[in-house]
């Protein structure tokens, strides 16, 4: 179980790290465009597919589920979204009681990511393998790297490696 919610805290902060990057290009100064997830969400099927290696039967049962479980957790981020919008203030100058607000939020938002996923969990392993469900959370944390490797990439200065200079211990 602690694998378990390490491994969701790491998707978690991928998922943040995705999201600044996103909103950190130029000229993507708010969430990425219906364009850009469209392209997203195209990579991702394709990434899935090929993963899980699913049959078209397969297909046919397990993407309607994993459709509807993508909405809720969409429908639950952009919720927090909001939330973080109308608490921009800062946190220097917040009382406690406002704070503990916005940190107990947070732990309600993460249990509640946590139950859509047992929620599903159970509708995964009713129209797939055990091995596929398997396969498709290991798969999700894959994408999620590769889109960020991705994005990382197209930022990096050409010519160049994009780290810091190498140093010189003499």
């Amino acid at each position: 179980m602690i694998k378990f919610k390490k491994s969701a805290l790491q998707m978690f902060i991928l998922f943040s790290l995705w999201m600044v990057n996103v909103v950190a290009q130029p000229g993507g100064g708010g969430p990425p465009s219906a364009e850009k997830k469209e392209e997203i969400e195209a990579m991702k099927v394709a990434f899935l597919t090929r993963k899980l290696e699913l049959t078209p039967d397969e297909a046919k049962v397990f993407w309607p589920v994993y459709n509807q479980y993508q909405d809720e957790l969409d429908k639950l981020r952009e919720a927090r979204r909001q939330q973080r919008k109308s608490n921009k203030d800062d946190m220097e100058t917040m009382s406690d009681k406002d704070l503990e607000k916005i940190v107990d939020g947070e732990i309600v938002f993460r249990q509640s990511e946590l139950d859509i996923l047992k929620k599903y969990n159970s509708q995964f392993k009713s129209v797939l393998p055990m091995k596929k469900v398997a396969k498709l959370y290991r798969a999700e944390e894959d994408f999620k790297r590769e889109l960020l490797q991705r994005i990382q990439e197209r930022e990096r200065p050409k010519g160049g490696h994009g780290g810091p200079p190498p140093r010189d211990d003499r």
